[in-house]
């Protein structure tokens, strides 16, 4: 299991969060599950822009810090399916405030992009 070279404080609320949330697919990824579960395959398909390997890393780390679970049905053919926990709908709002930024913060990060409004 990897080992981190610089240990983790855990004094700080935000380093956490970040911590467990910081990934540039995670939040996304926690938004569509929050709707219903998915496959890995699903997901996949949902998030073309990301390679395979980087949404089954955040998958995977989002499933060790408790945010998500991995259900594994033992059926021909096997197959695996993500879903959303308890704990996992308590970062929502959070989430859901992050977008809503966003969404403010749209038209500056265009002027500053130069990305025309359409």
């Amino acid at each position: 299991m990897y080992k981190r070279k610089i240990p983790f404080e855990i004094d700080c609320g935000i380093k956490i969060t970040m911590e467990v949330i910081g990934g540039k697919w995670k939040s996304c990824i926690l938004q569509s599950l929050n709707k219903e579960p998915m496959r890995p395959s699903e997901l996949h398909k949902e998030f073309s822009d990301a390679s395979p390997r980087v949404i089954n890393q955040q998958l995977k780390e989002l499933e060790i810090h408790g945010i998500i679970q991995k259900k594994i049905f033992a059926e021909f053919p096997p197959h695996s399916q993500y879903s959303i926990t308890d704990i996992g709908k308590t970062l929502i709002p959070i989430i859901d405030q992050i977008e809503k930024w966003g969404d403010s913060f749209r038209p500056t990060m265009g002027k500053i992009l130069g990305i025309k409004e359409s």
